[in-house]
């Protein structure tokens, strides 16, 4: 049998070596197995750049010991109502196709099922033409609807054997590994999202002044930033808060994984200009226009320093003095076990079992220019 193995965009831990395993064991059961991204219109939406993310993440023909077909051509398998469902050509050719990816709750909506192998196969599957179609389709469905309406379509019209579900520990580590049969996929991943949104990363306080992000990017998260964390959410053009939201973002880079990708740039009310230079707009504006989402695209105020930036954001925290401003800050929302905090969280800190202090307080410090010296 030819047996096409989905990879998808996502910085996952030891990613590598569980396709590499899946493709060997595959392999030793007489498959002749190929890999295809499975990513939607990640990568610019481009055959090279497509391979490009995948390479970033040690999957390579050489490693794999497999070949990657990377193509945006795709085939219609059917329609779902009046949706179009599309696959990549080359999975849709293969004699069955296994799915591989990390099951978590979404950064854009809440269902029954969420991110994982049912998005891998509607929307990932789908490369940038079908991912479009679906996020048209959310207009008329919503997210979950949407999800739900196109993925069980795909499941029943194409070769979906199996999936290999993939589930993290805060500290974004592997939790659980389970293989998922095609037949029982909606099933057993809605039983997986459970386990998996007990186990996402959260900040450590529910009030958040201003909230320091070293790096957002596509690898870390769908939106840039996981929304779960940072308790904001685009929808369309506007912004909207979550529960207990956080006042204020500042982020300070884009992860260079994110290949010039900055999607999710909107949600933040301040940046770094080392930030909006690494920005690829073409790529960025693909994204968000595949997403339906321009406000993940914006751009906000903009500061050559971190001190600049922070002395802005803390003129709008509404009156607080200094010291008794709430703020936190963090390497990236997948990395949220360790954390700087400001003095205004002492008192809570010190009445908490679950929160182990690594310092005494001390002043930020800054290099000659006024950018912050590393902590993580």
């Amino acid at each position: 049998m030819k047996v096409a193995l989905g990879a998808g965009s996502r910085g996952i831990s030891s990613y590598d070596l569980i396709v590499r395993t899946i493709c060997e064991e595959l392999k030793a059961l007489g498959a002749s197995v190929f890999i295809v991204p499975a990513m939607g219109s990640h990568g610019g939406a481009t055959d090279a750049g497509q391979l490009e993310v995948l390479a970033h993440y040690g999957i390579t023909e050489q490693t794999m010991g497999v070949p990657i077909k990377s193509s945006m051509e795709v085939v219609e398998l059917g329609r779902a109502g009046e949706f179009r469902i599309y696959q990549d050509r080359n999975a849709a050719g293969a004699d069955a196709i296994v799915l591989v990816n990390r099951v978590k709750p979404h950064t854009d909506f809440h269902g029954p099922v969420e991110s994982g192998l049912m998005k891998m196969a509607a929307i990932g599957l789908g490369k940038q033409k079908g991912a479009h179609q679906f996020h048209q389709a959310t207009v008329r469905l919503g997210h979950a609807g949407a999800l739900l309406t196109i993925g069980r379509e795909v499941l029943r019209l194409s070769k979906i054997a199996f999936g290999v579900a993939i589930i993290e520990n805060p500290l974004h580590r592997i939790a659980r590994i389970a293989a998922v049969p095609g037949a029982a996929l909606e099933a057993e991943e809605m039983k997986l999202l459970d386990q998996a949104r007990g186990l996402m990363p959260r900040l450590p306080f529910d009030g958040v002044d201003l909230l320091v992000i070293d790096e957002l990017g596509k690898n870390l998260s769908g939106s840039g930033m996981d929304t779960n964390v940072i308790r904001r959410d685009a929808d369309g053009s506007f912004i909207k808060a979550g529960a207990h939201p956080v006042r204020r973002i500042y982020v300070r880079s884009l992860h260079p994984h994110s290949y010039g990708n900055a999607v999710g740039i909107g949600m933040a009310d301040f940046i770094h200009e080392r930030l909006l230079r690494a920005m690829d707009p073409k790529v960025t504006w693909i994204n968000a226009i595949t997403a339906l989402m321009p406000a993940n695209a914006r751009v906000p105020m903009h500061f050559p320093t971190d001190r600049d930036a922070l002395e802005t954001a803390m003129q709008t925290l509404g009156g607080y003095e200094p010291q008794g401003a709430k703020v936190l800050w963090i390497k990236n929302t997948l990395s949220c076990e360790t954390v700087l905090a400001s003095e205004g969280y002492l008192e809570e800190t010190g009445g908490r079992s679950d929160l182990l202090p690594q310092s005494e307080p001390a002043a930020l410090a800054f290099d000659s220019r006024g950018d912050l010296l590393p902590v993580f």
